[in-house]
């Protein structure tokens, strides 16, 4: 009998360690947890991949796959429509915030970030600004591997193989409070800092050639890093000044991770161009979409003109379907005030782990949190390129695993242990997190 090794070329795995190891198998999923083919039980503290908002098992979303793959399993959205992906447009400009009425559906988020680079594009094409093309973003960001979305990416590791890429994409500082201390404790006054590296990068560049600023609510790669007060204030004003998009990367952050149905939401801007995915359909069926604002869709309204741009299967009617059932569910179980009513027992509990000589500190919001990883509490330290090797990917992420936790240790930034359960998640289910990592984490400092 052959292995998940034999024949599956699995996503960014290194398929040379599997040579005389197992690929861990997952086979079922209920609730907040998931089992492997052997019938051992782990908490899943991702979400999958930041995706499983309900949990797993949820027979209505399959139903409801059933019923319309009956009814009508596929007909694109090329030049003609079918109900369920007029259904979830109107239902997502209902729920967006100001006028991003427009919605444009992919199968995945990185598609949506293409997606966006090229509408921005061809916006400032057809309004007269055709130098518009540029993009800027920040560094250690994760945007997707299409090709565009990974030059928007501000991970080297991720794109060294695959360069060259898209050209006109610059990079600035992040929101990493915990590494800019030369601000001391004023958060304040360094998310004014980041923001305005932001005009600075654009002046750079010249203004009449960036087009867009993509930004996610709280930056993913790196570990959480939530926005300062007013960084989205000021970003929106650069913007604004300039004659720049702001693209809000929600393909983590909507649908409830952070409380509310959109990121941008939690922290109040309003953002001309949206990209979400995951969380949308729970993952029980993939699609993505962007949304854009009226004035973004007005020039593509103009007789003759098109957007030459699309995907076999961006609106399934399978996917679309159980989009709206999982949002009726996020609604009916009002998941997204779970997350609001628990976030701060969440962070309190992940924060005892503080007592930990290996952890630097906890961050996040909603249910999305990261927890840095440090060899000197002190002074901050970090572990270098071969003690975070051994420390990640040598024991920690094995060893969480085989506790009973899945979640991300990761190291595309400073190391980190990222954890983003399902929004049914309660008190219960901290705890467990809680007690792994602290037996997890301690014998791992007792290696080192």
């Amino acid at each position: 009998m052959s292995t998940a090794a034999d024949h599956l070329w699995m996503h960014f795995s290194r398929m040379g360690s599997y040579a005389d190891a197992p690929v861990p198998t997952i086979a079922r999923g209920d609730g907040a947890y998931i089992w492997d083919t052997n019938g051992k039980r782990y908490l899943d503290g991702l979400s999958g991949l930041f995706v499983v908002q309900v949990g797993h098992g949820r027979k209505e979303l399959a139903q409801a796959a059933g019923r319309q793959a009956e009814e009508l399993a596929f007909f694109p959205i090329w030049s003609y429509a079918h109900p369920r992906a007029v259904e979830l447009a109107e239902r997502l400009a209902q729920l967006a915030p100001g006028d991003l009425n427009r919605v444009f559906f992919t199968t995945g988020g990185g598609e949506a970030v293409e997606t966006a680079w090229k509408a921005a594009k061809q916006f400032f094409k057809l309004t007269g600004k055709p130098m518009k093309t540029k993009v800027i973003s920040r560094h250690v960001a994760y945007h997707g591997t299409p090709h565009g979305a990974l030059s928007i990416t501000g991970i080297p590791d991720a794109k060294k193989f695959f360069e060259p890429l898209v050209p006109g994409a610059s990079k600035v500082p992040n929101t990493n409070f915990y590494r800019a201390p030369e601000h001391g404790d004023d958060l304040k006054r360094f998310g004014r800092w980041a923001a305005d590296q932001i005009e600075q990068a654009i002046l750079f560049e010249g203004a009449d050639t960036v087009c867009a600023v993509f930004l996610e609510p709280v930056q993913n790669s790196g570990g959480c890093f939530p926005p300062p007060p007013g960084y989205f204030d000021r970003v929106r004003e650069i913007c604004d000044t300039y004659d720049v998009l702001l693209v809000s990367d929600e393909v983590i952050c909507a649908f409830g991770r952070l409380g509310t149905t959109f990121g941008c939401d939690k922290f109040g801007y309003q953002p001309d161009l949206l990209t979400c995915a995951k969380g949308m359909t729970s993952g029980y069926s993939p699609i993505g979409a962007m949304l854009a604002t009226e004035r973004v869709m007005e020039p593509f309204l103009q007789p003759g003109v098109s957007f030459p741009h699309g995907y076999t299967f961006g609106g399934h009617p399978v996917s679309s379907a159980v989009a709206m059932a999982n949002l009726d569910i996020m609604e009916r179980e009002q998941l997204n005030q779970n997350v609001l009513d628990n976030e701060g027992a969440f962070e309190a509990t992940l924060s005892k782990l503080t007592d930990l000589p290996i952890v630097g500190e906890v961050r996040g919001d909603g249910y999305f949190w990261g927890i840095e990883l440090v060899k000197d509490k002190g002074t901050k330290e970090t572990f270098n390129a071969a003690e975070s090797e051994r420390l990640l990917r040598g024991f920690l992420s094995k060893a969480l695993f085989e506790a009973g936790l899945y979640c991300r240790a990761d190291d595309r930034g400073d190391p980190v242990v990222q954890l983003a359960p399902p929004l049914i998640c309660d008190q219960s289910h901290f705890d467990e997190i809680e007690q792994i990592l602290r037996s997890v984490l301690t014998e791992a400092w007792t290696q080192l």
